[in-house]
C-alpha cells in the first residue's frame, strides 16, 4: 500500500470484462473471505461492514455465470491441511507443518528459508484449489468442458496474482484460476457497470458450490486457519467435537503468538505458533531453523492483520488510518459472520462430504494430491549468471 499511490497492482479488469463479454465462456467468480469485511469502505460503509450480501447481488449483476463463495474451499483446505498435520504427527513426519495459504509468505520462504520447504503444507491455496475442483467435479457434473471455463479470483491480495501464474498451479494442463483482481479492482468494476452497491442485496451464493462454514470466513483474520485447522484436527484425533470452537488464543494482533491445545483422549499437547507481517515470520522461522523453537503447527501470513489487511483492500488515508487499526476493524466482520454461522466446523460442510463421496475419495488421498496439492522451489536470493 504506496502511501502517494506511485504503486498499483497489474490490473485485470479489462480482461474479466473480455471474459464475461465472450459468449463460449462459463465465467464464474470466487470471493475471499476478506473481500466482504472490506468492500463497503469503497462505497462510503463504515470500516468494519459486514457487506456480504451487497457483494454477492453486485457480482451477479456483472454477469458471472456462478458466483461462489472461496471460503467453500478454506473448509476444503482445512480437510485437506488437518489431515496432512494428523498424518504427520502419527506417522514421524517432517514437523512443525506450516501454512501455505499465504503466497507472499511462501515467496519468502522460498528466498530465505529453503531448507524449511518441507515443512510447508503441500496445499494449494484456497482460491487454486477452488480453480481446480471446478475445473474438474464441476466441469463433469455440469457437463462443461473445462477449457470454456474461466475462473476469477476477488481477493484481498496482490501476490495472488501472482501465484495464479505459477507453472505449478494448473492441472490437466489448464490454469486452476485465470485471472485474480482485487478488492479494489472489484469496485471498479461495480462502479463502471452503475451498480448501486448499497441499495442491491442477495443473502445467496449460487449451487451447487455454495456451501460454507464459519471456519472459513476466519480464514481472513491472522490466526484464523489456525483456529480453523484446530476446530477439525481435534476432531479427527480425538474423535468428538471440540465443544468451545472459539480459540482465542489464536485471535490478535500480537505479532507472535503461542500456545498449546490438551488433546485428552490422545494425550497429545498441540503446540501452535502463529505470525503475521514478515518480520515477526523471520524471527519465528530463525527460531525453528536454530531448533529452539519446539512447534506442531505454525500460521504465517505475509501481511500484518492477515488478508483483511491485505495490499489489494481499499486504502484508506492516513487521517484514518492514524485513529482507527483498520486490521481489528476488518477481522470483526469475519469473526461476527462466524458466530452467525450455523456450522462453523469445517467437516460438516455438506458440500465438503459431497465432494469427497462422490469424487475425491478422501483427504489427502491419490485423487487430493493431483488436483489440491503442489510443491516449492528454492529461489536465489543473489542470482549470477552462467
Amino acid at each position: 500500500v504506496c502511501p502517494v499511490g506511485a504503486l498499483s497492482e497489474k490490473g485485470e479488469v479489462a480482461k474479466v470484462w473480455e471474459a464475461l463479454a465472450n459468449p463460449d465462456l462459463h465465467v464464474i467468480v470466487q470471493t475471499a473471505p476478506a473481500v466482504r469485511a472490506a468492500i463497503g469502505e469503497e462505497f462510503g460503509l463504515p470500516i468494519g461492514t459486514r457487506a456480504t450480501k451487497n457483494m454477492v447481488a453486485s457480482l451477479k449483476k456483472l454477469g458471472f455465470d456462478k458466483v461462489f463463495d472461496t471460503n467453500t474451499a478454506a473448509d476444503l483446505t482445512i480437510m485437506e491441511e488437518g489431515t496432512e498435520l494428523i498424518h504427520r504427527i502419527q506417522e514421524g513426519g517432517k514437523l512443525p507443518l506450516i501454512t501455505s495459504c499465504s503466497p507472499g509468505w511462501i515467496k519468502f520462504c522460498e528466498y530465505n528459508f529453503p531448507e524449511l520447504l518441507d515443512n510447508l503444507s503441500t496445499c494449494k491455496s484456497p482460491h487454486q484449489m477452488f480453480g481446480a475442483i471446478l475445473k474438474s467435479y464441476y466441469a463433469d457434473k455440469m457437463g462443461i468442458d473445462p477449457s470454456k471455463i474461466f475462473v476469477v479470483s476477488v481477493m484481498p491480495c496482490t501476490a495472488k496474482k501472482f501465484e495464479s501464474e505459477r507453472p505449478e498451479m494448473n492441472v490437466n494442463g489448464l490454469k486452476d484460476v485465470d485471472a485474480v483482481i482485487t478488492t479494489r479492482e472489484l469496485a471498479t468494476m461495480i462502479k463502471e457497470a452503475g451498480i448501486n452497491f448499497n441499495e442491491v442485496s442477495d443473502e445467496h451464493f449460487d449451487d451447487p458450490m455454495g456451501d460454507a462454514t464459519g471456519a472459513g470466513v476466519i480464514f481472513g483474520a491472522t490466526g484464523g486457519v489456525m483456529e480453523a485447522a484446530i476446530r477439525t484436527a481435534y476432531r479427527l484425533l480425538e474423535g468428538e467435537e471440540l465443544e468451545d470452537v472459539n480459540i482465542c488464543e489464536a485471535r490478535g494482533l500480537d505479532g507472535i503468538k503461542e500456545f498449546t491445545v490438551k488433546l485428552p483422549n490422545t494425550g497429545i499437547e498441540l503446540k501452535a505458533a502463529v505470525a503475521h507481517g514478515l518480520g515477526n515470520a523471520r524471527k519465528l522461522m530463525e527460531k525453528v531453523r536454530s531448533g529452539e523453537a519446539d512447534y506442531h503447527f505454525i500460521e504465517v501470513m505475509a501481511c500484518p492483520g492477515g488478508c483483511v489487511n491485505g495490499g489489494g483492500q481499499p486504502i484508506q488515508p492516513a487521517s484514518v488510518r492514524n485513529c482507527i487499526d483498520l486490521r481489528a476493524e476488518r477481522a470483526k466482520a469475519i469473526y461476527e459472520e462466524d458466530e452467525a454461522s450455523v456450522l462453523r466446523r469445517s467437516h460438516e460442510n455438506p458440500t465438503i462430504q459431497k465432494l469427497y463421496a462422490e469424487f475425491l475419495g478422501q483427504p489427502c488421498g491419490e485423487k487430493s494430491h493431483h488436483l489440491l496439492h503442489t510443491h516449492y522451489v528454492k529461489r536465489d536470493l543473489y542470482p549470477t549468471e552462467d
